[in-house]
């Protein structure tokens, strides 16, 4: 009996010992890239996470890097120089076309990031009303423009039925703002950045084509691989989301301390994640899921476009496996 007294001792004192070691292993650090500088409210769910701590709380360091746009970004995690990165739901399409194994694993919201503004004074209410009009973009190969042009294809127009200026990223708002343009198809930054400027901004809903929101893509061989990782980054990224759904004002708060140049201009983050709130990431039942038939309806239209050469399987372009797993 003493025998196994203390041999039990042994095995408690053992436990014991190695408990700690286990609970402080020093955290994964991972790689995130970002299709452009993560100093912009749009990528606040990132910035908020890593804020709150979310990262940390799964034993993860991330180290942001910008990559230059979203099908950079799916090159490079391709090619196994980063491990996950940020683009948007429809960029698995264009790349896995071309030979690049990337999956989106998660989409931040069931709405797209693209919004149609226009001016109040102009009276326009519909994407018909803008026939002969001028509409600025940020360029003709970013996935706002292609959203745009799905629209106008739902509501029988062509791109030709409009004059679409392709304007650069602070353009697409300052021509729209200037009065020179008659309404911006842009994410919901450029719509404040207008009426920042002194637009009053209208916005008009664009429901006939449903581009996707902003994803977290990964390889295929990282999915493979790595995928209990991969689930704690997708949650805590989906947490920093979840913030700014329940809380604008909280939010811009914690994204404000991340983000320090926004000191001062709390009231124009908040309209932001208002906008996102409303527009973007709202009607999700399970936070980050993608849904199958919009992912293949995109598909469908890049491929009729010409953007992307022939189609993918659908199951292919994405996976849901790391979503809607609690702590």
């Amino acid at each position: 009996m003493n025998k196994i007294l203390a041999s039990l001792c042994c095995s408690l004192a053992l436990v014991a010992a190695v408990a700690p070691t286990l609970a402080h292993a020093a955290p994964e650090e991972v790689t995130y890239l970002l299709p452009a500088p993560p100093n912009t409210p749009a990528f606040a769910p990132w910035m908020i996470a890593q804020q709150k701590g979310y990262y940390a709380d799964e034993n993860i360091k991330v180290n942001f890097v910008t990559a230059k746009g979203g099908v950079d970004v799916a090159k490079q995690i391709g090619a196994g120089n980063a491990l996950i990165g940020g683009a948007i739901g429809d960029t698995p399409i264009i790349v896995r076309a071309n030979g690049v194994p990337v999956k989106a694993i998660a989409v931040l919201g069931a709405g797209s990031l693209t919004l149609l503004g226009v001016h109040q004074a102009d009276n326009i209410k519909s994407l018909k009303d803008l026939k002969d009009k001028t509409i600025t973009v940020m360029s003709y190969t970013d996935t706002t423009y292609y959203a745009l042009l799905g629209n106008m294809r739902a509501q029988g127009m062509s791109k030709t039925d409009a004059s679409i200026q392709g304007a650069g990223p602070a353009g697409v708002w300052q021509v729209f703002a200037g009065g020179k343009a008659q309404a911006l198809a842009g994410v919901p930054d450029w719509i404040v950045n207008a009426r920042d400027a002194g637009a009053k901004v209208d916005i008009i809903e664009l429901n006939g084509f449903k581009s996707m929101a902003q994803a977290i893509l990964a390889s295929d061989e990282a999915i493979k691989t790595k995928p209990e990782l991969l689930k704690r980054l997708v949650r805590a990224t989906l947490r920093g989301m979840d913030d700014i759904m329940k809380d604008p004002k909280a939010a811009t708060a914690v994204y404000v301390q991340a983000v320090p140049t926004f000191k001062g201009k709390e009231a124009s983050v908040e309209q932001v994640f208002d906008l996102y709130r409303k527009y973007v990431y709202a009607n999700q039942k399970t936070l980050g899921y993608i849904d199958p038939a919009r992912m293949e309806a995109v598909q469908k239209f890049y491929v009729s476009e010409g953007i992307v050469p022939k189609a993918t399987p659908v199951d292919e372009l994405y996976t849901n496996q790391f979503v809607g797993t609690a702590r």
